[in-house]
Protein backbone atom coordinates (compact mmCIF):
# COMPACT_ATOMS: atom_id res chain seq x y z
CA UNK A 1 0.00 0.00 0.00
CA UNK A 2 1.26 3.47 -0.87
CA UNK A 3 0.67 6.48 1.32
CA UNK A 4 0.97 10.16 0.45
CA UNK A 5 1.39 12.50 3.40
CA UNK A 6 0.46 16.20 3.54
CA UNK A 7 3.24 18.70 4.16
CA UNK A 8 3.46 22.48 4.12
CA UNK A 9 5.99 24.15 1.82
CA UNK A 10 8.33 26.36 3.86
CA UNK A 11 10.81 27.44 1.17
CA UNK A 12 11.47 26.78 -2.52
CA UNK A 13 15.02 26.52 -3.84
CA UNK A 14 16.20 26.05 -7.42
CA UNK A 15 12.60 26.01 -8.74
CA UNK A 16 12.18 22.26 -8.24
CA UNK A 17 13.26 21.66 -4.63
CA UNK A 18 11.25 22.62 -1.57
CA UNK A 19 11.76 22.46 2.17
CA UNK A 20 8.56 21.10 3.73
CA UNK A 21 7.31 20.22 7.19
CA UNK A 22 5.40 17.05 8.12
CA UNK A 23 4.09 17.67 11.64
CA UNK A 24 7.41 18.98 12.99
CA UNK A 25 9.75 17.03 10.68
CA UNK A 26 11.46 18.95 7.88
CA UNK A 27 12.50 17.37 4.59
CA UNK A 28 13.55 18.44 1.11
CA UNK A 29 11.23 17.26 -1.65
CA UNK A 30 10.94 17.64 -5.41
CA UNK A 31 8.40 19.95 -7.06
CA UNK A 32 9.11 18.63 -10.58
CA UNK A 33 5.61 17.12 -10.81
CA UNK A 34 3.96 20.21 -9.33
CA UNK A 35 5.88 23.33 -10.44
CA UNK A 36 2.93 25.65 -9.68
CA UNK A 37 3.19 24.97 -5.92
CA UNK A 38 4.01 28.01 -3.79
CA UNK A 39 5.43 28.69 -0.32
CA UNK A 40 2.64 28.13 2.22
CA UNK A 41 0.80 25.55 0.10
CA UNK A 42 0.02 22.14 1.51
CA UNK A 43 1.02 19.34 -0.83
CA UNK A 44 0.67 15.57 -0.78
CA UNK A 45 4.13 14.00 -0.78
CA UNK A 46 4.85 10.49 -2.03
CA UNK A 47 8.38 9.06 -2.30
CA UNK A 48 9.91 12.53 -2.08
CA UNK A 49 7.73 14.16 -4.75
CA UNK A 50 4.87 16.63 -4.32
CA UNK A 51 1.99 15.07 -6.27
CA UNK A 52 -0.93 17.44 -5.58
CA UNK A 53 -1.89 20.63 -3.77
CA UNK A 54 -4.44 20.10 -0.99
CA UNK A 55 -6.73 22.32 1.02
CA UNK A 56 -5.15 23.37 4.37
CA UNK A 57 -8.12 22.02 6.34
CA UNK A 58 -7.94 18.67 4.54
CA UNK A 59 -4.20 18.54 5.30
CA UNK A 60 -4.82 19.27 9.00
CA UNK A 61 -7.48 16.57 9.26
CA UNK A 62 -5.23 14.01 7.56
CA UNK A 63 -2.25 14.88 9.78
CA UNK A 64 -4.47 14.58 12.88
CA UNK A 65 -5.67 11.14 11.75
CA UNK A 66 -2.10 9.99 11.11
CA UNK A 67 -1.09 11.17 14.61
CA UNK A 68 -4.02 9.26 16.12
CA UNK A 69 -3.02 6.12 14.21
CA UNK A 70 0.55 6.35 15.50
CA UNK A 71 -0.82 6.56 19.06
CA UNK A 72 -2.74 3.28 18.72
CA UNK A 73 -1.48 0.32 20.71
CA UNK A 74 -1.41 -2.76 18.46
CA UNK A 75 -2.02 -4.97 21.53
CA UNK A 76 -5.37 -3.33 22.37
Amino acid sequence: MCLAVPAQILTIQDDFLAQVEFGGIRRTISLQLLPQAQVGDYVLVHTGFAISIVDPEEARITLDLLRQMSDLDPDD
